[in-house]
């Protein structure tokens, strides 16, 4: 696996409002449409090898899905492909919920 960062709920709330953050939900549509953490963008794990180059190698990139599985999945690949500040969200969705922070409408 690529070499990635852990970043736990409270430290990504604290630093959610940086210019260079980019969070990533890769979850299915139909766990997103619940509620997405506010500022993130959607991309399914399935469709990430497509759509990857789209990003900025500049910005730190946050991976979340429900538990943290996923999302490691998706920050290793990206650390694959030279992505150099990535980071997976410890414990996913549910940690963030379980930190009392909220979610909204993905827009």
């Amino acid at each position: 696996m690529g070499a990635f960062m852990t970043i736990d709920a409270v430290t990504l709330h604290g630093i959610i409002n940086q210019d260079n953050l980019v969070l990533i939900d890769v979850r299915n549509d139909d766990e997103v449409a619940r509620g997405v953490i506010q500022g993130a963008q959607h991309i399914p794990l399935a469709s990430l090898p497509q759509l990857f180059d789209k990003l900025s190698k500049k910005s730190s990139i946050v991976f979340y899905c429900h538990s943290g599985v996923r999302s490691a999945h998706a920050a290793s690949y990206l650390a694959e492909q030279d992505y150099k500040d990535v980071y997976n969200l410890a414990g996913g969705i549910i940690a963030w919920a379980n930190a009392g922070y909220t979610f909204s409408a993905l827009k």
